[in-house]
């Protein structure tokens, strides 16, 4: 089984994105071309620069449940007023994390994001994911490759 720990967030936290919404959840294809879209779009009008000097310049791909819509997109960790960019609300509580490394930056979080909907939730069954939704950052580590963690909101599973 893959490595993850269970950590507790205590106050609710904000981040703030810029992103699309999906309206066919199945259709991979047409989901990473939209999403590939908007990230080159933000990354060459100097959007995502913007939002990455308001914060701490960590990004974050974020999934979530925008308007009843499944929604993806890249931003920072807090609330700022940027033209475009949404703020999101994640709850306080227990979240799933997920961990992992490799030598590319720019698929080292969809390689996360793969192995936990891919397997690795259902696998864990003392746990259940609640969302909203979830985030995943990478960042390089001191061997010259990266490191990257998946946060997923979940509730313990009660037994009876």
């Amino acid at each position: 089984m893959t490595n993850y720990s269970i950590n507790t967030i205590s106050e609710n936290y904000k981040m703030t994105a810029f992103g699309v919404s999906f309206d066919d959840y199945n259709d991979w294809a047409g989901n990473a071309a939209k999403t590939a879209a908007k990230k080159a779009e933000i990354t060459e009008n100097g959007k995502l620069a913007e939002l990455l000097a308001l914060a701490d310049g960590q990004e974050y791909q974020i999934n979530y449940n925008l308007d009843r819509k499944p929604w993806r997109g890249f931003g920072v960790m807090g609330e700022f007023n940027v033209e475009g960019a949404v703020v999101l609300d994640f709850l306080a509580g227990d979240y799933l994390v997920v961990p992992g490394t490799g030598a590319d930056k720019d698929r080292l979080a969809d390689e996360i994001t793969g192995k936990v909907f891919g397997g690795l939730i259902q696998e864990i069954t003392e746990y259940k994911y609640v969302g909203p939704g979830n985030s995943t950052f990478v960042k390089a580590n001191e061997t010259g490759e990266f490191y990257g963690e998946m946060w997923l909101r979940v509730n313990k599973v009660e037994k009876n």
